[in-house]
């Protein structure tokens, strides 16, 4: 479960500061899709990072099953990080010279220094990457570097790579935003159906509306504040 209580962030601007993020409340729960709609800064990057323990919130509570990572050292937030968050980017950011497999074994090694390495060795790891790849449909795919995929297939290589090291919480930015409408609804689809399969608890930040009914909740931020939304109920 990722829980947000209070959050308040500000940035400085001068002799001022603006307010990214007023003191937003939300509960989001395994297994669920939820949705973070907005116009253009209204504070809904700002929101992901605190969420996925990036920036600190000036005030309030981030709980990441139960731990406070506002209150975190920035070692101990780069080690909750590494254990509990997948962060899908806007862009892939895939490793040119790096097949698909190894991209999703990088994630492996970062992990082992976070203190992973006891819980899964390479062969084990190894395995984790091709049922993932093989879960986003590139099983076939998986010795392939990204200048060979197209965009779609990158992004499904992003998908799998943020899910390498079993985290409970998915943040994921605009997955959709340099695909056409039937490679957009098919990654809505595969999110969808991964948070299902594997249990996480899914923010994504989204400006295409057509997705929206396929959520289990949607949020709206206007001016860094919840102005409307449905929260996504706990599943049995």
């Amino acid at each position: 479960m990722i829980r947000l209580n209070d959050v308040t962030l500000t940035f400085a601007d001068g002799d001022t500061r603006i307010t990214a993020i007023d003191h937003v409340s939300l509960t989001a729960h395994p297994a669920t899709v939820t949705g973070i709609t907005g116009p253009s800064g209204s504070g809904k990057s700002s929101l992901l990072a605190v969420a996925a323990t990036l920036i600190r919130p000036d005030s309030g509570e981030v709980l990441i099953d139960g731990v406070d990572a506002a209150s975190l050292s920035a070692t101990e937030a780069t080690e909750l990080r590494r254990e509990k968050i997948g962060i899908v980017f806007q862009q892939s950011n895939l490793i040119p010279s790096l097949t698909a497999q190894e991209q999703l074994m990088v994630m492996n090694e970062l992990g082992a220094r976070g203190g992973l390495a006891g819980r899964r060795g390479r062969a084990v790891a190894s395995d984790r990457a091709a049922m993932l790849l093989d879960a986003v449909g590139l099983g076939d795919q998986r010795h392939k570097r990204p200048h060979q995929l197209s965009g779609g297939q990158r992004q499904r290589v992003n998908i799998a790579r943020a899910l390498m090291n079993e985290p409970s919480v998915l943040l994921v930015d605009e997955p959709t935003s340099a695909l056409d409408q039937e490679r957009g609804a098919s990654i809505i689809e595969l999110i969808l159906r991964l948070t299902d399969e594997l249990d996480t608890c899914t923010l994504l930040v989204t400006h295409d509306l057509v997705h929206i009914p396929r959520m289990h909740g949607v949020l709206r931020l206007v001016d860094g504040a919840l102005v409307e939304g449905r929260v996504a109920a706990a599943t049995a």
